[in-house]
């Protein structure tokens, strides 16, 4: 029988959990209130399970009816969502591989995910080692990895925290908290962010720094590209005031530029009489004509946390209207 000192197992998911939905409203004084900002409800649950490996949502992948979240302990959850809010076919996995053994929670500790349309490969970032894994379709093997030198001084609880596989195959990556620069008294104006001119696993030096900064008091948690170009940013803050609220800011595509600062444009805040929780996962899909955004929330396993998983159509002016 196996021994070990120190800390325990990661907890790992059953193949085939069982997992409800509860529909939630977006204000719980107004349930009939569906406006937000630029966004429109369409509805959303709160998702539960008895298994206690359940939870912990920090990345999403949207394809129709089939879900893919990933949690930040290495644990991929898949299931198909009906119209009507019924979950179906729920499975779990584990992540083929990663940082270290895989024995502890910090060894999968897995924030942002990505994936190339074309040939189904997918990148997970890990924040605690700042590296960046690519593995087959389905996640049914590791190919790739690599701690490019630009992320390596990136604080180990921050980063990489979204990523983003952009449609002409470059990669923007942002870190979710500030570092002091060698002989600073302060930190730098923004956040760590990173543009790869191409898969940082192949070609982890090819690209340029720049600086994103977020609203105030906020830590970017997701991203994605929009049909158009631009892109979507979700930010998280947590206070003992509020809990965790949230905004969606959406950032033009040529502000991105080698040395820059980039800033987003608010367009949503869920906070106050919202429902409101800890959001780290962002997704993009589209029916017909409308856009549609989904957000899920990471319940860090507490039992005061939530996992939310919410639909809304993104009301946006085309580019270059306000």
């Amino acid at each position: 029988m196996p021994s070990w000192s120190g800390t325990l197992p990661r907890q790992k998911l059953g193949k085939h959990p069982d997992v409800s939905v509860h529909p939630v409203p977006l204000r719980a004084s107004a349930p009939g209130d569906r406006r937000l900002g630029a966004l429109t409800y369409l509805g959303g649950v709160r998702l539960t399970s008895r298994d206690r490996a359940f939870g912990g949502f920090s990345a999403m992948r949207v394809e129709g009816d089939r879900f893919t979240l990933l949690s930040d302990f290495g644990t991929v959850l898949r299931f198909r969502l009906g119209k009507d809010w019924t979950l179906s076919e729920p499975q779990s996995l584990d992540l083929p591989g990663g940082p270290g053994t895989g024995w502890e929670k910090r060894d999968r500790d897995s924030e942002s995910m990505t994936v190339d349309p074309a040939t189904g490969r997918i990148w997970v970032g890990f924040e605690r080692v700042n590296a960046i894994w690519r593995y087959a379709p389905d996640f049914s093997a590791p190919e790739r990895h690599v701690a490019p030198r630009a992320m390596r001084k990136w604080p180990k609880q921050s980063g990489p925290e979204a990523m983003v596989r952009l449609r002409s195959g470059a990669f923007l990556v942002l870190s979710e908290g500030v570092r002091k620069r060698s002989g600073a008294n302060r930190p730098a104006i923004g956040l760590d962010a990173i543009r790869f001119a191409g898969d940082p696993t192949e070609a982890p030096n090819r690209g340029f720094h720049f600086r994103y900064l977020p609203p105030k008091d906020y830590a970017p948690t997701d991203m994605v590209e929009l049909a158009d170009g631009r892109l979507l940013v979700l930010h998280r803050k947590a206070s003992l005031r509020e809990g965790f609220t949230a905004i969606l800011s959406v950032v033009e595509p040529d502000a991105i530029r080698p040395g820059a600062v980039v800033q987003g444009r608010e367009l949503a805040r869920l906070a106050g009489e919202v429902v409101h929780d800890n959001y780290e996962a962002l997704a993009v899909t589209y029916e017909k004509d409308a856009t549609i955004l989904w957000l899920a929330s990471d319940d860090n396993q507490n039992w005061f946390e939530q996992s939310l998983l919410l639909k809304f159509r993104l009301d946006l002016p085309p580019k270059g209207r306000r």
